[in-house]
């Protein structure tokens, strides 16, 4: 007969337990690699950090590659599902652009120590580990190609080079984590709102 497992401390199963832990470790590695860089960071900095030794670090995660890859490829996953559920809400391609890139922009403000470290740190990862994240970050891609596709085809859009524009709004984007600040002169709604009219400028939407 199976045993079933017994809650610990606090009602949490071993099994919880385990999550708990490997959240913060993840959480750990996050901050660190924002602050240090991937190569300045050590397995011992992530497991101080987390209240680990560096033995339990690798219970959870056999590197520190490993560590970033997760980081990278949750962060992209993130935004990929966002970005698409922002489209799916709307029935314009003037809508659904001012949703998307409100969205992509919100999401490096209020996540941009994630989003430093997805876009700063890829270098570090193995190439098998960049092949699955930069197939994410395509995708994400090709959502915005096709509100731009779609929306010259419409008429709502004015615009000769879709590439460039698509390149332009995400760089737009993906720059906020470089330089947004918690507790800075604007919020991440105002920073979202501001390069959502952006975008539609850059398209001459309506």
């Amino acid at each position: 007969m199976a045993q079933v497992a017994r809650p610990g401390a606090g009602g949490r199963t071993p099994r919880d337990g385990d999550a708990v832990a490997g959240a913060g470790i993840i959480e750990a590695a996050r901050n660190a690699f924002a602050q240090k860089g991937f190569h300045g960071t050590t397995t011992r900095d992530i497991a101080a950090a987390a209240g680990m030794s560096p033995a339990a670090v690798y219970v959870h995660h056999p590197s520190k590659e490993s560590l970033l890859f997760q980081i990278s490829r949750h962060g992209h996953q993130a935004i990929l599902d966002a970005v698409r559920a922002a489209v799916v809400e709307h029935d314009t391609p003037t809508a659904q652009l001012r949703a998307l890139v409100w969205t992509f922009a919100y999401r490096h403000a209020a996540h941009h120590t994630s989003a430093r470290v997805v876009y700063y740190e890829a270098a570090a990862l193995t190439a098998e580990h960049r092949e699955v994240v930069d197939g994410l970050r395509d995708e994400i891609g090709e959502v915005m190609h096709d509100v731009l596709a779609v929306g010259r085809e419409s008429g709502e859009f004015r615009l000769d080079d879709i590439e460039l524009i698509a390149r332009s709004i995400a760089g737009m984007g993906v720059d906020v984590a470089r330089w947004y600040e918690d507790g800075g002169p604007w919020t991440p709604e105002q920073i979202a709102e501001h390069q959502a009219e952006a975008a539609l400028r850059m398209v001459v939407a309506g």
